[in-house]
């Protein structure tokens, strides 16, 4: 009988399959991530889909559009919650669209490492801006989250220049564990 494979044996199999050096995470500085269990809706995406994240989260996220609301910004959400097998679906679209894995591991975690996982990442966006893009840097959504992201809790997790080798990605705030 095969005992049921670890969720490390997973992801070691997805890095496996996608042609990802197993010593990804360290050579990166990045963190395995588990995936949350327990989530709650946070209503609809700017694509009309059902988002979740985890009760925290939700509740940071509400209060922080909230605030932003009242202070004349709408922030958009693009996407949250996203499990391992939907990572995976991503990066195999972008395979099979052409795209090399040292190319995809600059926009995309892979998975096991995405914090989508975790029931606390928000990809946000405004009206008039094309979604995971840098110009979202220059709204006054991203200059409200600037100053007032890290009151509810969000960080963005990846600056300009950051350890990991991740494009700048100023659409992308996390809930930290705290």
């Amino acid at each position: 009988m095969t005992s049921p494979e670890t969720y490390e044996d997973r992801i070691a199999r997805h890095l496996s399959e996608l042609g990802i050096p197993a010593a990804y995470g360290t050579e990166r500085g990045m963190i395995l991530h588990r995936e949350a269990t327990e989530l709650v809706s946070v209503g609809k995406d700017m694509y009309g889909r059902e988002q979740r994240l985890t009760p925290a989260a939700a509740a940071g996220w509400e209060a922080m559009r909230s605030s932003a609301a009242g202070q004349g910004v709408d922030l958009l959400l693009v996407s949250a919650f996203r499990s391992v097998d939907y990572q995976r679906q991503i990066w195999d679209r972008k395979l099979a669209a052409g795209q090399s894995v040292a190319q995809i591991l600059t926009v995309s975690a892979p998975p096991g490492y995405s914090e989508h996982h975790t029931g606390r990442a928000l990809d946000l966006t405004a009206a008039g801006c094309e979604p995971l893009t840098e110009a979202f840097e220059t709204l006054p959504a991203f200059t409200w989250l600037a100053a007032h992201a890290g009151q509810f809790g969000f960080a963005m997790s990846y600056p300009r220049n950051n350890p990991h080798g991740v494009v700048y990605e100023p659409w992308h705030w996390c809930l930290g564990e705290g």
